[in-house]
């Protein structure tokens, strides 16, 4: 059996702290992993933005609410799950992450988790575990599965090496360059022939 290990933020919907940055218009709130490789240097940059303008979890799931799956992500979620087991791993937060899965068919999140005051100030965040993705990747294949994954960004590229087959989703250019090892898919049928493909090449 082969899973399909995915990215949320950029490979089934649209980056969250993007659309949180346009509700607010605030730049700062636009960078993501595309930008900068650090997780915790990008987390500890977005909560100290969001205390000093005050923005509480309250507002980020609204619009949040808002937030539909990127045009195909729908389509190719239902073509993959009839040849695939999925997992969506992702360094988005539960708080986050949960309320896009009805969107997508209700596939499986592991994500972190984010830690809310009682006034809905987010205060802090609590990683799963570090490096998530690619131990979630390293136990499915302990376990006996194949595993193909797909991420746009630095924080996928850990997945991407320990799978058995891997691929970029519309990655950043700076991202290509710096990995060129791996396959490049520029649409959600592009990434449905590709994990076809692997599917084919892992059971040969």
């Amino acid at each position: 059996m082969i899973v399909a290990c995915l990215d949320l933020e950029g490979v089934l919907v649209p980056e969250i702290w993007i659309a949180v940055a346009e509700k607010t218009g605030i730049d700062d709130l636009r960078l993501t992993t595309r930008d900068i490789s650090d997780y915790d240097k990008l987390m500890k940059h977005r909560l100290s933005i969001l205390d000093k303008h005050g923005i509480d979890i309250n507002l980020i799931q609204e619009v949040i609410s808002k937030v539909d799956p990127l045009p195909g992500a729908v389509e190719f979620m239902n073509k993959l799950r009839e040849k695939f087991q999925i997992i969506i791993l992702s360094d988005t937060f539960y708080q986050f992450g949960m309320p896009l899965m009805k969107k997508l068919g209700n596939p499986t999140l592991f994500c972190h988790n984010l830690v809310v005051d009682e006034a809905g100030k987010i205060v802090d965040y609590k990683l799963r575990m570090p490096d998530q993705k690619r131990e979630a990747v390293k136990r499915l294949k302990e376990i006996n599965f194949n595993v193909i994954a797909s991420g746009d960004s630095y924080n996928d590229t850990n997945m991407l090496s320990v799978a058995d087959r891997g691929v970029l989703f519309c990655p950043p250019q700076n991202v290509i360059n710096e990995f060129p090892q791996y396959p490049v898919a520029l649409n959600h049928e592009e990434l449905f022939n590709y994990f076809v493909k692997a599917e084919k090449e892992i059971n040969s």
